[in-house]
């Protein structure tokens, strides 16, 4: 009975945690990966609840029913199975995956949830996965661990994605996000480990239920220091990146400010509509993303404000600066003519820097690089 209380009040109080989670994101955002997430933390709850029948039906903190405990192991599974699906497609939206760009891809990576759905419906015929004996004891099954392996799949392949992708330079500004997701699945995995080899101990649901808070906390942060469609830093976390870092410049090396607007945008939103105007955008950020991934010390790069977009770098001379710029044009280019866009995407630059020793307020900075980015703008009229 004691046993069946512990493991009630941890599992009601994970549950109660993604009930908070939950409520806090409705209505925070409509784009497609949030509501991965929130299909995410549904299918999560529905796990602990599942596991927590059954627990109690088991240890006959319920009326004890076959048909109970049999019911309660196929929504767990279930559940289980579509908590990682949609996980692993919240994480690939997170990534920029090309994968979630491709709809029959989508359908396809359903296949496992699918067949664990077949599976689970077969096994009331033939007990390969789990089944209870004619003295109502609950068993495994000889292939149980397919239950497993079949969840999984999701969460290891786009952890993995995320591992390998943290360590390529043209990932160098989401960085810190790969880690994270790549870190995600290893305290569920523990406590998975845990609870597969002594299955009275409750630990999987907590570990799940602190794995999602870290991510929704990570999701919040993104949502208030991130531009939603160029997912570039926003000017307020700019600011908070110059006053935090740059100018505790211990190495005194000089910083870079690269003010960027991309030419004659208004044409682009007023002859080719602004979806268009927001696509050109987009392939900008991707440009200055490209360029800065390989410069040896990590850039903030943000979206300034309408379609002027910043870059704060660290470089020992200007020629570096001066190839960062050739190198972000050229990709642009290339950007652009794979888009096959019916119009010519450049952008105008303006630079400004520091001497390395003592740093100006940001927005002096800026000032400067401003003016400079108008000058070669006038030049190209």
């Amino acid at each position: 009975m004691l046993y069946s209380i512990i493991y009630l009040e941890i599992n009601l109080f994970c549950v109660l945690l993604l009930v908070i989670i939950r409520v806090k994101t409705l209505g925070l955002s409509r784009m497609v990966a949030q509501v991965n997430f929130s299909m995410a933390v549904d299918s999560t709850a529905l796990f602990f609840i599942a596991d927590t029948v059954w627990v109690l039906t088991e240890n006959n903190f319920l009326p004890y029913s076959k048909f109970v405990i049999l019911a309660s192991k196929d929504v767990y599974f279930l559940a289980s199975s579509i908590m990682c699906y949609f996980w692993f497609v919240y994480f690939e939206y997170l990534q920029d995956s090309p994968f979630v760009k491709n709809k029959r891809r989508m359908w396809s990576s359903t296949l496992f949830v699918w067949v664990q759905l077949i599976l689970i419906i077969t096994n009331h015929f033939t007990n390969i996965l789990y089944y209870v004996d004619a003295d109502n004891v609950y068993h495994r099954g000889p292939l149980f661990i397919l239950l497993y392996l079949f969840s999984y799949a999701y969460v290891l392949v786009t952890c993995s994605r995320a591992l390998v992708g943290s360590f390529q330079k043209e990932n160098a500004a989401k960085k810190p996000l790969l880690i994270r997701l790549a870190l995600f699945p290893v305290a569920p995995a523990i406590g998975g480990l845990i609870q597969f080899f002594v299955p009275r101990l409750p630990v999987i649901c907590g570990m799940l239920a602190l794995s999602t808070l870290i991510i929704y906390l990570d999701a919040l942060e993104q949502m208030i220091s991130i531009d939603p469609l160029t997912r570039l830093n926003n000017r307020k976390q700019l600011m908070f990146h110059y006053d935090q870092r740059i100018k505790d410049n211990d190495d005194h090396i000089p910083v870079y400010l690269l003010m960027i607007d991309a030419n004659r945008f208004k044409s682009i939103n007023d002859t080719y509509g602004h979806v268009e105007g927001d696509a050109a955008l987009i392939r900008v950020a991707d440009a200055l993303k490209h360029g800065c991934g390989k410069l040896k010390r990590r850039a903030n790069i943000a979206r300034y404000g309408g379609d002027e977009f910043v870059i704060l770098a660290k470089a020992e001379n200007d020629r570096i600066i001066e190839e960062l710029i050739a190198d972000i044009r050229a990709h642009l280019k290339e950007l652009n003519e794979a888009a096959k866009a019916p119009y010519e995407l450049t952008i105008s630059i303006g630079v400004a820097h520091t001497d390395g020793q003592e740093e100006p307020p940001f927005k002096q900075l800026a000032e400067e690089a401003d003016k400079k980015l108008y000058e070669e703008k006038a030049r190209l009229k």
